[in-house]
């Protein structure tokens, strides 16, 4: 990608100039406060926004193919759903701004490759059309004559070259059937990635930033998410039963494929036990609801009254000066300051 000048970063591995963040910085007024921003947050993955930003000010980004930092993997499927969910969400609200790189460039006489605009669109939207295109191919009875040699000669340069990376970095070629396998019980989670930046783009609301949790114990997996890949596998169980009856054996191979890539990847990354588990307490949480503390009418009169957001951007003296909180003691402010991270941390 180095290569054909479409690099993109990623937040935990970079560094970056400051003068290149100078220029794409971009200045907006909140209220009555000017608030400078350099990395953009319109959405969870605002590393890949940033790297089209630098592109279109006339920056290249270079990749050093060595390990500058580590970056943690989920240990459990319940924190990579947040992570890969978060993952899929934004690239298609970022390419409008790869059409606005390409016009810029042409602008100026300096064309944008052919070869860097489809490994760009392939960076941010292939997540979209593979799931959609995965969903159809695993939904969708298809006719044995269309499921010709040519399809899967298509995918065969694509699974040499991952097998060969894997066995690049000390794994086995074989492995590609398991990460094949991998993608499959997380098509659920692109699908909401993917479809959470569709209802972004017509709202316009951002979505929240939701961050891997990094805990010691398992993180409960959403129902939703267990029971998909479960769905997953009886689906293929059908198709391959009915491929059988109808001796279309290549419907019958490929459903036979997915079932046990599938299966593999269940008992492997979510566990019989855990699926049980998840399922039991989506259920029960769906049953029962949590019933909310609420702030006594003393505690709420103290929250409206202070402006946070000028204590946060000016700080507590200067606002002080201003008369925004004479009325409230240190130590009423610093009692209501738990309640206020607390609340933040839950909403968080």
């Amino acid at each position: 990608m180095t290569y054909y000048n479409a690099t993109f970063w990623v937040g935990a591995n970079a560094i970056i100039r400051k003068s290149a963040l100078e220029d794409i910085g971009e200045t907006e007024m909140v209220g009555n406060f000017e608030i400078r921003r350099y990395i953009q947050d319109r959405t969870v993955i605002e590393d890949t926004e940033s790297s089209v930003d630098l592109a279109r000010h006339g920056w290249t980004l270079i990749n050093y193919p060595e390990r500058l930092s580590y970056s943690a993997t989920p240990p459990d499927f319940g924190s990579l759903i947040v992570q890969r969910r978060r993952w899929a969400n934004g690239g298609l609200i970022i390419l409008p701004k790869l059409w606005s790189l390409v016009r810029n460039r042409k602008s100026q006489g300096n064309v944008v490759s052919k070869t860097e605009v489809l490994l760009r669109l392939n960076y941010l939207a292939s997540i979209s059309w593979a799931s959609f295109g995965l969903l159809i191919m695993l939904a969708y009875p298809i006719d044995g004559r269309l499921l010709s040699p040519f399809v899967l000669f298509g995918a065969l340069p694509y699974f040499l070259v991952m097998s060969s990376d894997l066995k690049y970095c000390n794994y086995k070629r074989s492995d590609i059937f398991r990460i094949y396998g991998f993608n499959l019980i997380l098509l659920p989670v692109n699908l909401a990635g993917v479809l959470t930046s569709i209802q972004q783009a017509l709202s316009t609301r951002k979505i929240p930033f939701a961050r891997t949790p990094k805990i010691k114990d398992r993180t409960v997996s959403p129902m939703l998410y267990v029971i998909s890949p479960l769905l997953i596998i009886g689906v293929s169980l059908f198709i391959f039963w009915r491929g059988i009856v109808l001796e279309n054996w290549g419907n019958a191979a490929f459903a036979a494929f997915n079932i046990i890539t599938a299966t593999w990847a269940v008992l492997s990354f979510i566990g019989i036990k855990n699926t049980v588990v998840d399922i039991w307490l989506g259920i029960k949480n769906w049953l029962y609801v949590p019933v909310k503390k609420k702030h006594t009418d003393q505690e709420t009169e103290h929250i409206e009254r202070l402006d946070w957001q000028s204590i946060l951007y000016h700080g507590d003296s200067e606002v002080r000066t201003s008369n925004h909180i004479s009325n409230h003691t240190p130590n009423q402010i610093a009692a209501i300051t738990p309640q206020i991270e607390e609340k933040e941390v839950i909403h968080s």
